[in-house]
């Protein structure tokens, strides 16, 4: 195995003997069974509602999990020590932090996977529809996750783990109501107020370009093109976000 994929392997190692992803992991089992009491709201919209809540629980989990892991990534190797002996090493820093975003994914696209199975378990169980889409959904969170996490491993350079939660989370929020600055901007009779939105637009990423769910519940489909354009700006967005954290991280003195 190449010193990438062991790095890439002891961080999946790490995040999942970690006991707040075991924990999560198992409130994720429960909320997601637990699901079937809204169900009883209504029957007309059983399958919408069911798909809804389902999807929207992983979402809310697997957020919380990426800020936790991510934000306090850097901090918790420079608390331990444990980052002197990886720049001793003839490893750069560039593979280290590479390498701790692939294990961070690869923890999340696991543990996604496993929610999926609880997920249609439970639909398989009430006699619900599976359909594509509710995958095309999981796959956008995927995406999501990969800016999540690639913004708090930037913020975690330089700032300790607090911080860096909350300017993930601040993120998380600004990115789904980044589209309502686009229409404050329309809206707007001021010049500076229409600019100024334009700009925190332009500065956010766009997360609701991510968010299928609603296409999961009222079971609409999802065209290639318009996935393929939405991963694309996923991947832009979490390759500017690693160049800056490249960028601070290899100029850190950790002394």
């Amino acid at each position: 195995m190449s010193a990438f994929g062991a790095m890439v392997w002891n961080g999946f190692r790490e995040a999942r003997r970690n006991r707040v992803t075991v924990v999560v992991g198992a409130f994720a089992a429960v909320v997601m069974l637990s699901s079937t009491l809204v169900t009883e709201v209504t029957v007309a919209t059983f399958d919408r509602v069911l798909t809804d809540f389902g999807l929207g629980m992983m979402s809310l989990i697997l957020v919380f999990l990426t800020i936790f892991l991510s934000s306090g990534l850097l901090s918790r190797e420079i608390e331990r020590r444990t980052i002197f002996l990886i720049v001793s090493k003839p490893v750069s820093r560039t593979q280290f932090l590479l390498a701790r975003l692939a294990g961070n994914m690869l923890t999340l696209a696991l543990l996604m996977v496993a929610m999926m199975l609880i997920f249609d378990s439970q639909l398989l169980l009430f006699g619900a529809k599976i359909t594509s889409t509710q995958y095309v959904a999981a796959a956008g969170l995927w995406f999501e996750l990969l800016v999540l996490s690639s913004a708090g491993i930037l913020f975690s350079s330089f700032a300790g783990p607090m911080v860096s939660a909350v300017c993930t989370t601040g993120l998380y929020f600004a990115g789904h109501l980044a589209g309502d600055l686009l229409d404050i901007a329309r809206r707007a009779e001021s010049e500076t107020v229409q600019e100024l939105t334009q700009a925190l637009y332009y500065l956010l990423p766009n997360l609701e370009r991510l968010n299928f769910r609603s296409h999961a519940a009222y079971d609409l489909p999802v065209d290639v093109t318009t996935f393929a354009s939405s991963a694309g700006y996923a991947v832009a967005w979490a390759m500017v976000f690693t160049a800056i954290s490249l960028f601070i991280f290899e100029r850190r003195d950790f002394r």
